[in-house]
């Protein structure tokens, strides 16, 4: 099977299929972006416009998908402030399963082949010594400067919901849903939380058929005036009781107030209500960016497992 550019929904529920099994067993070997959230977050914000971009590749045994590779090429997008973000090195994301470790050699060979020969980057999970040792065998060394307590790597949280705090909110403000608050107030809320932003009411339309997406796990809080000051969507795997964060923001002009803490307590206390026992959420882990792991710890999430940027430099 050659590369696949036009990838479809039906393709990302394939890969969040595998994603499902990898938790089920073997949860600390999940990459950030392997998860069955950001899997559809990613593929439903971006696939329109950077799509063509993308290859994929799927690895199966007996009809059953075993693993997969995920390639971003070089690509620039245009953001909400008239910038771009470029990137000029290729990007890995993959996932194999955990009894066919030897797939993510294939893996790693077609990313190689499908490249071109720019600069590659991926991770690894910290504990993953057998893939840590076959990304070195193709070529791949730990990208110092990106794991350094300066770069910018991510690290996997974990929450029990067993007990959750009854959330409060300041005088005036409201929780509501984005199936309250439409399409347009969802992106607004989106875009004032991560300005500079690329996510448009076009990438939202693509978000929002994405298994598992549901508008009612899709949580905002609103100020008395009516602006929408902070938002976070979750991403339900029913058959792993697991439920996750991704994204989570808040505006700007409303920080320093306990709305993020607020917004996530009432969220895990939706989701579990759907019955999650789990809580997951992926935030930057280096010592220089503290911010988004206060927030997560200050209501009970602790660290899981990390990744180790890899590099392989041409």
């Amino acid at each position: 099977m050659g590369d696949v550019i036009d990838f479809s929904p039906a393709d990302i529920r394939l890969m969040q299929g595998l994603a499902g099994q990898v938790w089920a067993v073997r949860p600390e070997l999940t990459n950030n972006e392997c998860t069955v959230g950001e899997l559809a977050w990613v593929y439903g914000k971006d696939h329109a416009l950077v799509g063509d971009t993308w290859r994929r590749q799927l690895w199966r045994e007996g009809g059953d998908v075993v693993g997969w590779g995920w390639l971003f090429l070089p690509y620039r997008v245009l953001r909400s402030d008239g910038e771009y973000n470029e990137f000029t090195h290729a990007y890995l994301a993959w996932q194999v399963h955990p009894d066919r470790p030897g797939v993510l050699d294939d893996v790693l060979d077609w990313a190689d082949a499908s490249a071109g020969g720019v600069e590659l980057r991926s991770v690894a999970r910290a504990v993953d010594a057998d893939a840590l040792a076959r990304l070195a065998a193709h070529g791949y060394s730990v990208d110092e400067r990106t794991a350094s307590d300066d770069g910018y790597w991510l690290q996997m949280n974990r929450r029990d919901l067993a007990d959750v705090p009854e959330p409060v909110l300041p005088d005036g403000f409201r929780f509501r849903t984005a199936a309250e608050v439409g399409a347009g107030g969802a992106v607004r809320a989106h875009r004032d939380a991560w300005h500079p932003s690329s996510f448009t009411e076009v990438s939202y339309a693509n978000v929002r058929p994405m298994w598992p997406y549901r508008d009612d796990l899709h949580v905002l809080v609103e100020a008395p005036d009516g602006t929408l000051a902070a938002t976070a969507m979750m991403w339900w795997d029913e058959a792993n009781r697991t439920a996750e964060f991704e994204p989570v923001g808040t505006h700007a002009g409303f920080r320093q107030r306990h709305l993020g803490s607020a917004l996530l307590y009432h969220g895990m206390r939706v989701v579990r209500a759907a019955g999650a026992d789990t809580m997951i959420v992926s935030c930057l882990g280096a010592p220089a960016y503290p911010a988004a792991k206060a927030l997560y710890y200050g209501v009970g999430f602790r660290e899981f497992t990390r990744d180790v940027p890899q590099v392989k430099r041409r």
